[in-house]
């Protein structure tokens, strides 16, 4: 770990101060960017602990929904009797992806902004666009079994390692940044992240001195919520496929269909088509293959991956079939 200045944020103003600074970066819960900067993957020369500028908090919203702070730790957001009873999905998520002492220190902006886990970014001996512009993707043509077959590009393949997003996505939340200009801007859980393309360093939609502050979910409505994670291991590994549902029923037909995917892209993937699809007709197999068929549109494997291809086509068939028996 290279040497830096530390220093403690006393509000949100400070704290975009110092995130509009070039070599300056923000540390909250600190799981995912202590680890790069051991490994020297993030070397920043000045470190802000943003930890006690009053982002904890969990609230009621007058429309009914929920407000999530950005320093709210996984474990509280997990285990709060309003997201476990109106947003499942939600703590579902939370709880498939990491242990116990990370869930206690991570934090919802965090969550958000953790970068990558690919094996050539995590390495600085090896080529990667995403940390050194123009050095290549090593994963192309390299070991990739972890990494993306949707949304990629020829300068990165990497994928969104995330769970909590997914189910944030899945749910319509919002997430609430703060300019640094004394005004407050909302994006779309949907699309805050950024897919590679030809800038595969930027993960996300947040400029120079922005800072979120809260994620807001809206009002809940009675559906069948599901999260399923598939992955090498029971215990705590990256997903290879993960789907967040969000699924009602009436009359033996959908009335909504919401789903976000994990393990595929850069970015937590969401294809309103399968929705628009699947809202007002009946359940069939052949209706669980056409939304597959527009999951996996353009899809791409690399070599080692190509088995993410059929694995999600099976994964959304079953998590569907089971959706349906739970509303049934």
């Amino acid at each position: 770990m290279r040497p830096f200045q530390y220093q403690r944020a006393h509000s949100i103003s400070d704290a975009s101060t110092i995130a509009a600074l070039p070599e300056a970066m923000l540390i909250a819960g600190g799981t995912n960017l202590l680890d790069m900067m051991k490994l020297q993957v993030a070397t920043p020369s000045q470190l802000s602990d943003i930890g006690r500028i009053g982002l904890d908090g969990i609230q009621d919203t007058p429309d009914g929904g929920l407000r999530i702070g950005a320093l709210a730790t996984n474990t509280a957001t997990a285990v709060n009797p309003r997201v476990r009873a109106d947003y499942p999905v939600l703590a579902r998520a939370i709880l498939a992806g990491a242990t116990q002492q990370l869930r206690n220190k991570a934090t919802t902006g965090g969550n958000l902004c953790q970068r990558t886990r690919c094996y050539y970014f995590m390495n600085v001996d090896q080529p990667c666009n995403k940390r050194d512009p123009g050095s290549g993707c090593g994963a192309i043509g390299g070991v990739n079994k972890l990494h993306a077959v949707l949304g990629t590009s020829d300068q990165c393949i990497a994928t969104y390692p995330g769970d909590m997003a997914v189910a944030m996505t899945a749910l319509g939340a919002t997430v609430v940044i703060a300019t640094g200009k004394g005004t407050e801007r909302t994006v779309p859980v949907s699309d805050f992240h950024r897919l590679p393309g030809d800038t595969p360093w930027r993960d996300n939609v947040l400029e120079a001195g922005e800072v979120i502050v809260a994620v807001t979910l809206p009002p809940p409505v009675q559906a069948t919520q599901l999260y399923r994670k598939v992955r090498e291991r029971s215990s705590y590994a990256f997903a290879l496929v993960s789907i967040a549902a969000v699924i009602a029923m009436d009359g033996g037909k959908f009335t909504r269909a919401d789903f976000a995917f994990g393990g595929l892209a850069h970015k937590p993937w969401h294809e309103p088509r399968i929705g628009e699809l699947l809202v007002g007709a009946p359940p069939s197999p052949e209706l669980f293959d056409q939304a597959a068929d527009l999951l996996l549109e353009g899809a791409e494997g690399h070599g080692d991956n190509d088995f993410k291809i059929p694995l999600a086509r099976r994964t959304l068939n079953a998590v569907l079939a089971e959706a349906v028996e739970k509303a049934a």
